[in-house]
């Protein structure tokens, strides 16, 4: 039961967030990886926690446990998705995904302050 309700929610919030949080012009022509991050990754991941799995957070010690620790590892499940994650390469260029793997990984070792 418990699966079925976390795949619900996690269309739900798939769904949601294509209507919410649509990348807009600024972004894609200012490339700021902290804006396409809040646009297309925040509604799932508040300063770098998960609202879905709490084990799969963007913080430093997940991000090694579970292998996500180089920009392109993140790079990798941010453009394919992985699980509840959804594949973002069809939304995301691929300067964009590398430079939101970049923010990632910075943020995470400054333990997402600031």
């Amino acid at each position: 039961m418990t699966k079925y309700l976390t795949i619900i929610i996690s269309l739900i919030l798939t769904i949601n967030l294509l209507f919410i949080f649509p990348v807009n012009a600024e972004t894609v022509i200012n490339n700021q990886p902290q804006k396409i991050f809040e646009l297309n990754c925040a509604g799932c991941h508040p300063n770098g926690n998960n609202i879905i799995r709490r084990g799969k957070n963007l913080k430093l010690k997940a991000l090694h446990r579970n292998g996500y620790d180089s920009v392109e590892a993140i790079t990798q499940i941010v453009s394919n998705g992985k699980n509840n994650m959804s594949a973002f390469s069809n939304r995301l260029s691929e300067r964009e995904i590398k430079e939101v793997a970049e923010y990632v990984l910075q943020q995470a070792e400054n333990n997402w302050k600031g």
